[in-house]
C-alpha cells in the first residue's frame, strides 16, 4: 500500500528566529512523501528573504495581508493539494519519526479526522506544553483543558498519558488533519482570527460523526506562549471566541443556561482582576462580551450538522473544572477526570 502524501504547512508571522531554530528539524523528518510549505502571513521582518536565501527548496506562499491564524491557514490550504495537512507552529521542534505513528493511526480508521502528537515544552522538556499537552478536553461549561494541563498548571511528563486516546480537540500547534475533510468542513472560522479556532473545528467534526485522537507515540517540543498574559488582545480573543464557539455548537436548550453561567463566571474573573489592580484584564473581558453581543446580532450562523448535547461527544468532562481547580484544588487531569473516561 502506498504512503499518503503529507503536507506540513507552517504559518509564519514575523517568525524568522523560530524558522532559523526549528525549520531544520522539520526538513529532517524523513517521511518519504513529504512537502514542507511555509505560508507567510504578511510578515514585516525579513522572514521571506531569509527563506528565499537559506531555504530556496522550501515551498513558500506569501499572503499580502495578515488574517490571523484561522484566516491565514484557510488562505494557504486552498493552495495546497495533499492527503493530509499538518498545521505546525513555527516554534515547534519535531523529533525523528514523529509523522509515521500519526499517519499509521489515521490510516487505520477513516473516521479519525484529526490527530495531535504529544506536546512537551521546549523550555522545560520534562513537562507538557500549555497548548494541547497530551490531547484536549472540554468541561460541561465549555472550558478547554488537556491531558497534562489544567488552567495554568502543566504536569511533568511521567508517561502517564502514553496511550493513544480519543479526545475532544487536537492542538493547532501541531494538528494532523485529512485535507479533503478540512475543506468539506469549511476550514477554521476566520472570524476567530486566533485562539480556540481549532477547538471549534474539532467540535464541528465531532458533530459530523468523526473522531479526534491524540497519539503520544509522536513527540514534539513547543516553545509557545505558556500562560497567556493577562489583558490585551489575547485575553479578548480567548474569552470572545470561547463564547462564540458555544453559541455555534451547543443545542439551544444548553445555551439557554450555560451562556448566562459562563458570562457570570467571566464577570467574577474580570472584577477580581480589576480589584487586584489589573484594569487591562477587566477591559479585555468587557469588550469580549460586547463582541459576543455584536456576533449574536449580526451573524446568521446555521450549523451544518445537528447540534448534539455536549456530553454525547468524546473528551467531555461532565463537571466543571472551575469548581475542581479553584475550590477543590485539583490541578492534575487524573484528579479531575474519572479513570473510566480517559
Amino acid at each position: 500500500m502506498s504512503l499518503p502524501e503529507v503536507a506540513i504547512v507552517i504559518l509564519n508571522y514575523n517568525g524568522k528566529i523560530h524558522l532559523e531554530r526549528f525549520l531544520p528539524s522539520v526538513l529532517a523528518s524523513g517521511y518519504p512523501k513529504l512537502r514542507v510549505i511555509v505560508a507567510d502571513n504578511a510578515s514585516t521582518d525579513d522572514s521571506v528573504s531569509f527563506l528565499q536565501t537559506q531555504y530556496p527548496d522550501v515551498e513558500l506562499l506569501t499572503h499580502p495581508v495578515n488574517e490571523g491564524f484561522a484566516g491565514g491557514y484557510n488562505w494557504a490550504l486552498k493552495r495546497v493539494v495533499s492527503d493530509y495537512y499538518v498545521l505546525l507552529n513555527s516554534d515547534v521542534l519535531v523529533t525523528t519519526g514523529w509523522i509515521e505513528p500519526i499517519v499509521s493511526l489515521m490510516e487505520s480508521d477513516p473516521q479519525i479526522a484529526a490527530c495531535q502528537p504529544k506536546l512537551l515544552s521546549w523550555n522545560a522538556p520534562d513537562c507538557f506544553e500549555y497548548a494541547g499537552a497530551a490531547g484536549g478536553w472540554i468541561d460541561l461549561l465549555g472550558y478547554p483543558f488537556s491531558r497534562g494541563r489544567v488552567f495554568d498548571v502543566c504536569e511533568e511528563d511521567t508517561h502517564q498519558y502514553d496511550t493513544a486516546a480519543p479526545v475532544f480537540w487536537a492542538s493547532g500547534a501541531a494538528m494532523f488533519i485529512r485535507a479533503k475533510l478540512y475543506h468539506e468542513m469549511g476550514g477554521l472560522d476566520a472570524g476567530f482570527f486566533a485562539h480556540q479556532e481549532e477547538i471549534d473545528l474539532c467540535w464541528r467534526m465531532q458533530l459530523a460523526g468523526y473522531r479526534i485522537m491524540a497519539c503520544p507515540q509522536s513527540v514534539v517540543y513547543h516553545v509557545g506562549a505558556g500562560t497567556l498574559p493577562r489583558g490585551g488582545k489575547k485575553v479578548f480573543l480567548n474569552f470572545r471566541n470561547n463564547l462564540v464557539m458555544l453559541c455555534k455548537n451547543l443545542p439551544w436548550y444548553e445555551k439557554l443556561w450555560k451562556l448566562p453561567v459562563r458570562i457570570g463566571l467571566d464577570a467574577v474573573s474580570a472584577w477580581k482582576g480589576l480589584l487586584g489592580g489589573d484594569r487591562a484584564f477587566f477591559t479585555a473581558i468587557f469588550w469580549a462580551h460586547m463582541a459576543l453581543v455584536k456576533w449574536l446580532v449580526t451573524q446568521r450562523y446555521r450549523a451544518p450538522f445537528p447540534r448534539k448535547p455536549l456530553q454525547q461527544l468524546t473528551g467531555v468532562y461532565g463537571g466543571t473544572i472551575v469548581w475542581k481547580y479553584f475550590i477543590r484544588k485539583k490541578t492534575r487531569f487524573m484528579e479531575i477526570v474519572d479513570n473510566k473516561l480517559r
